[in-house]
C-alpha cells in the first residue's frame, strides 16, 4: 500500500550525463538533478570513459536531487544505463583500464574471429544479436588484443549498472535487461552464455550477478550514503538497460505499439512475449520482467542533422529553424533528392559497419532545405523499412510514441506518420528513461500495483500526427526506390 507522499527515484545514467528525478505516484517531478560525465575519443574509432566518472556524477546529480525533497519520502531508486559500455575492474572493483563506450568500433576483427569460432547464427541465437562491433564481448576482445597483460589482472567485467550498484550496496549485480546488450547472455536459460564467456576468455565469477528487473538489490550502504545523500538502507531495485527503459517511460507494456528514440540515434523497440530472433532486429530483454524487446537501431540519427549543419553547410545548429521553415515548403520527395542515412554504417537489417550514405538525385535548383527535407524523409524511409521488419516477427504497430530532440519537430513528425503510415504521438514527458526506470522502482517498492497501473499513472502522451494525403506519395517512393537503394549500390560502396 502506497503512502500519500511517496516518491521513487528514476536513474538514468547515459553516455554523456547522469540524471536522478524523485517521482511521485503519478508522474509527477519533485526534484532532480544533473552533471556531466566526460567522453573522450582519443583516436579513431576509441571510445572511452573514466567509469570514476559514472559514480561522480551519480553522486553529485543525487545530492542535488536528494537535497530538494524530504528523504524519508524515498521508497527506492532504480538505474537505467548505458548500454555496451563496460569496465575491467581489480577485486575491489577499481578501475584497471578505461571503460571502453558503446560507441568504440575497434573490434572488427574480433568479431569475425568469434563468428569463425562459435559460427555467426549460434551467437546470435544464444544472445539475440548478430555479431557486430556494438556489444562489449567483442570490445573486450580488442581490448585484451591491444593491452594482453590486462587478463592476468582483470577481475570483474562490469556493464555501468552493475558498476553503480557495487558502489551503492557492495553488492557486484545487475539485471538481465542491463547486461544482454554485452552480448555474453544466454536469452533462453536466463543466465551468462557458458560458450561465450570462454570465448572471451573469461569465467562466471568475473562477471556480476545477475536478477530479474524489479529485484531487491540490496540497500544504499553507510559507505555510498554519505558520498551520494541518499538515506542509508534505500532500497536498490535492479532496473534496464536506457532503451528498454524508455520503452516503458513511453507508456508500452503490451505488443502493438513502438517507441521510437529521435536521438543521436534513432532507436525504436516494440514488446514481445516471446523470445523471438532474426536480423532485422536485436532481441533484448524487456523492462518488464518476462517481456522481450525487439530493438532496431540506425547510429545516424540527430548525429547526421549536425553533420549536414556544421560539416556540409558550414553553419551552426542555430541554422535549423531556417531549414525546416524552407523544408516545410518543399514537396514530400525533396523534387527528387533522396537520402540513404547510413553515415555511420548500418546495423538491421544489413549488419555492414562499412556502409556509407547515399545521397540521389541532386540537381542545380535544390538547396540547403532539399537535403534538408531529404534527411528527414531518408530517416523516415529507413525506420519503415526497420519497422515492417519487426511487425513480420511480432504483428502490427498501431501506434509510434516518438521522442528525443527530433521530436520537437513537427516537420519530422509528420512526415514520419506519413511514410510510416501510422499515428505518431509524441511522449509528453522528455525524460522517458528515468520515469521508466522510476515505473520500475514503483512497482518494485509497492508504490504501484503492477507495470501496466504505473504506466497508466506515470506516463502522458502529447501531440498526435495522423497520416495525411502525402502517404501516398511516400509510399510509391519507398517501394520504388527507397528500399532498392542500398542493395542497388551496395557492392559499388564496398568497391576498393
Amino acid at each position: 500500500m502506497s503512502v500519500e507522499g511517496d516518491l521513487v527515484l528514476g536513474v538514468d545514467s547515459s553516455t554523456t550525463a547522469c540524471k536522478v528525478f524523485a517521482y511521485d505516484a503519478g508522474g509527477n517531478v519533485h526534484a532532480e538533478g544533473r552533471a556531466p560525465i566526460p567522453l573522450d575519443n582519443p583516436s579513431s574509432g576509441a571510445w572511452q570513459q573514466d567509469a570514476e566518472s559514472w559514480w561522480r556524477a551519480f553522486c553529485e546529480a543525487s545530492r542535488a536531487c536528494v537535497a530538494l525533497v524530504d528523504p524519508a519520502r524515498l521508497r527506492g531508486l532504480a538505474i537505467a544505463n548505458q548500454r555496451e559500455t563496460f569496465v575491467v575492474t581489480d577485486e575491489a572493483g577499481t578501475p584497471l583500464a578505461p571503460a571502453l563506450v558503446w560507441m568504440d568500433h575497434r573490434c572488427g576483427a574480433e568479431v569475425a574471429h568469434a563468428a569463425s569460432v562459435l559460427g555467426d547464427d549460434r551467437l546470435h541465437d544464444l544472445t539475440g544479436k548478430p555479431p557486430c562491433t556494438t556489444p562489449s564481448v567483442y570490445k573486450w576482445l580488442g581490448q585484451r588484443a591491444r593491452a594482453p597483460e590486462l587478463a592476468s589482472r582483470v577481475r570483474k567485467v562490469l556493464d555501468v549498472h552493475a558498476f553503480l550498484t557495487w558502489r551503492l550496496t557492495g553488492r557486484a549485480v545487475t539485471s538481465l535487461a542491463a547486461a544482454d546488450p554485452m552480448g555474453l547472455v544466454d536469452m533462453r536459460q536466463r543466465t551468462w552464455a557458458d560458450d561465450v564467456v570462454r570465448l572471451a576468455g573469461l569465467s562466471r565469477e568475473q562477471l556480476p550477478e545477475l536478477v530479474e528487473v524489479g529485484s531487491s538489490m540490496g540497500t544504499v550502504s553507510a559507505m555510498a550514503a554519505a558520498q551520494s545523500g541518499l538515506p542509508e538502507g534505500l532500497a536498490v531495485v535492479a532496473g534496464a538497460g536506457d532503451g528498454q527503459a524508455a520503452g516503458l517511460g513511453a507508456g508500452i507494456t503490451a505488443p502493438g505499439i513502438a517507441y521510437l528514440n529521435l536521438g543521436t540515434a534513432v532507436v525504436s523497440g516494440v514488446l514481445s512475449p516471446v523470445y523471438v530472433r532474426d536480423r532485422v532486429c536485436r532481441t533484448l530483454f524487456g523492462a518488464i520482467p518476462g517481456s522481450y524487446f525487439l530493438e532496431t537501431d540506425l547510429q545516424g540519427g540527430t548525429f547526421t542533422v549536425t553533420w549536414l549543419c556544421e560539416k556540409l553547410l558550414g553553419r551552426s545548429l542555430a541554422a535549423l529553424d531556417e531549414l525546416e521553415r524552407g523544408a516545410c515548403g518543399i514537396a514530400a520527395g525533396s523534387d527528387g533528392v533522396m537520402l540513404v542515412p547510413y553515415w555511420n554504417g548500418v546495423m538491421n537489417p544489413y549488419w555492414d559497419e562499412g556502409a556509407s550514405g547515399i545521397v540521389v538525385g541532386l540537381r542545380g535548383e535544390h538547396g540547403q532545405a532539399h537535403l534538408y527535407r531529404a534527411l528527414l524523409e531518408g530517416i523516415a524511409f529507413e525506420q519503415r523499412l526497420h519497422t515492417s521488419g519487426v511487425e513480420a516477427l511480432a504483428g502490427q504497430v498501431r501506434e509510434i510514441v516518438v521522442m528525443g530532440g527530433g521530436s520537437r519537430s513537427d516537420l519530422w513528425c509528420q512526415i514520419l506518420a506519413d511514410v510510416l503510415g501510422k499515428v505518431v504521438v509524441r511522449a509528453a514527458s522528455h525524460e522517458a528513461t528515468s520515469l521508466g526506470a522510476a515505473m520500475i522502482a514503483a512497482v518494485s517498492t509497492g508504490l504501484a500495483p503492477s507495470f501496466e497501473a504505473a504506466a497508466q499513472a506515470m506516463s502522458r502522451r502529447g501531440e498526435r500526427f495522423e497520416p495525411g494525403p502525402m502517404a501516398l506519395t511516400y509510399e510509391r517512393l519507398y517501394e520504388s526506390k527507397y528500399r532498392r537503394l542500398y542493395p542497388a549500390l551496395r557492392d559499388v560502396l564496398l568497391a576498393k
